[in-house]
């Protein structure tokens, strides 16, 4: 199992929209990377883009803040339907270090998905679970929790923004010259 380094915004791989998983031969042993990965940076949720896969996968561990004992992994999901009161939380993310945003999200969603060894499945989740599965959906559709709130709210962190993205481009263009690659 390896850490995997979070790419942050700015990326490219974050900004479109992920393909579907189509061989899940290896996906047990990305997916293992993925939590070590998550575990690592203190995250409760990791998109396969935030890690530099470009397929629609993301997981999702909340037991240390509910009572809920498992672990989740989602593939190729879809949100069939959202209900129930919308409300405001507070939502930061791994590929915007130190940046925290409240954000309106539906309290129930409902999914259809794919489990790690393809079961299609369709269930409905809410609270906390809920509210990640909204934005590790977000993420796999090319959108940031500073794509959910007001230009206002979004000026406030523009430097910041501007710090990530060069951040970003620099590291891409580190990593291109080691491999010979020129873009």
């Amino acid at each position: 199992m390896a850490v995997l380094d979070v790419v942050h915004y700015g990326d490219p791989i974050l900004s479109r929209v992920c393909g579907p998983v189509v061989d899940f031969s290896n996906l047990h042993a990305i997916v293992n990377d993925m939590f070590d990965s998550m575990y690592e940076a203190e995250g409760i949720g990791l998109a396969a883009n935030q890690v530099g896969f470009d397929m629609n996968l993301f997981i999702i561990d909340i037991t240390h803040t509910e009572e809920i004992e498992e672990t989740y992994i989602f593939v190729n999901s879809t949100i069939i339907d959202t209900n129930g009161s919308e409300e405001l939380f507070q939502e930061g993310c791994l590929s915007l270090p130190g940046i925290a945003l409240d954000v309106l999200r539906p309290e129930k969603v409902k999914l259809r998905y794919q489990t790690v060894d393809g079961q299609w499945c369709e269930n409905e989740f809410d609270g906390l679970l809920a509210r990640a599965i909204q934005h590790e959906m977000d993420h796999l559709n090319g959108l940031f929790i500073v794509d959910r709130v007001g230009e206002v709210e979004r000026i406030k962190y523009q430097a910041e923004l501007k710090a990530l993205e060069k951040g970003s481009k620099d590291r891409i263009a580190a990593g291109s010259k080691k491999k010979g690659f020129v873009l």
